[in-house]
């Protein structure tokens, strides 16, 4: 529900036309400062390649990612942030920045510090690759051929 909430307040502060998979993906290439595929962007957003493909193809209309082919494999793509990109994460964080100062404010920066570690722990529990199910046991009593 806290991340629920999080995002509608975040999502309302965005610059126009701007979505929070947009900012987080922008976000991630300007900490990374390297290319990435795009199915290294959907494995770290933990979302399909045809999703991350959709968030890639409105950055790249908006100006905001450079997206070349591989010189070595035809059949993939590398995706870098642009200046304009940078400059609208920028504006981005700008937006927002004062929403999130304000919520730690009225809960206290020491509790919200206190709080973080056990929420990036629940992260990288939950962000863990789960062991495949088992398979389903075979079913009997059926038609023979």
């Amino acid at each position: 529900m806290a991340d629920q909430l999080a995002r509608n307040r975040i999502s309302r502060t965005l610059p126009r036309g701007m979505e929070i998979s947009h900012f987080s993906v922008l976000n991630h290439l300007a900490h990374i400062g390297e290319e990435r595929t795009p199915a290294q962007l959907a494995a770290a957003f933990h979302v399909t390649r045809g999703a991350m493909t959709n968030t890639l193809s409105k950055l790249d209309w908006a100006g905001h990612v450079h997206i070349r082919p591989d010189w070595d494999d035809a059949r993939r793509k590398f995706v870098s942030i642009s200046p304009s990109g940078r400059a609208a994460r920028d504006a981005a964080l700008a937006a927002f920045m004062p929403v999130i100062t304000d919520v730690v404010r009225a809960i206290g920066a020491e509790k919200v510090r206190a709080a973080l570690p056990v929420l990036r722990e629940l992260r990288a529990r939950l962000g863990a690759d789960a062991p495949a199910p088992p398979a389903p046991p075979p079913v009997s009593g059926g038609p023979k051929p």
